[in-house]
């Protein structure tokens, strides 16, 4: 299963609606092009200021023959691919829980494109909502190997649910987000 020309995302009616699909492909993202400015960016913000990112001339003697993507960039894509592939109705909110695996087996050269494709890998109940653990296999167009692959686990909070981790006076959760 995949997006759809357009681009929207696959769209489940509720919690249970995405549980019945353990160990399915849940979609494909479109492409997304790594350019050296978001590079640049990450090395900025990150302070990772490595020839092999920012040098483009430099770079282009090194291993890889160009200004490699950080592999930390291209985990910080998941989110925004993963957005294009799914979505699930009924749920207020969806919190970056973790990560449980994370690999990167191939670099990112400036210029690719990538996209994630998404197995959903258990859905749980928690006390604070329901964990969801996907894998996002990250693909670099024209290469076999895939750039990351990572087990994300995302909280969802279904509508009416309180806060998670947010305490109130005398104890228990807030009341106010039902």
């Amino acid at each position: 299963m995949t997006t759809s020309s357009t681009g929207v995302p696959r769209r489940f009616g509720g919690i249970d609606s995405l549980r019945s699909h353990v160990g399915e492909e849940l979609g494909v993202s479109e492409w997304f092009e790594v350019d050296q400015d978001r590079v640049d960016a990450f090395a900025e913000i990150t302070e990772d200021r490595q020839w092999i990112h920012v040098d483009p001339a430099r770079a282009a003697s090194g291993p890889y023959r160009a200004p490699i993507a950080h592999g930390y960039l291209t985990l910080s894509l998941i989110p925004v691919l993963g957005s294009r592939i799914f979505t699930v109705d009924g749920v207020r909110m969806s919190i970056n829980y973790g990560l449980n695996k994370v690999r990167f087996p191939q670099a990112v050269t400036v210029g690719s494109r990538i996209r994630s494709r998404a197995t959903l890998v258990s859905v749980d109940d928690t006390a604070a909502g329901t964990q969801a653990v996907i894998r996002h296999t990250i693909e670099i167009d024209g290469q076999d190997k895939p750039a990351c692959i990572a087990e994300t686990v995302r909280l969802l909070v279904p509508r009416g649910a309180p806060d998670p981790g947010r305490p109130v006076p005398g104890g228990g959760r807030d009341p106010s987000s039902r």
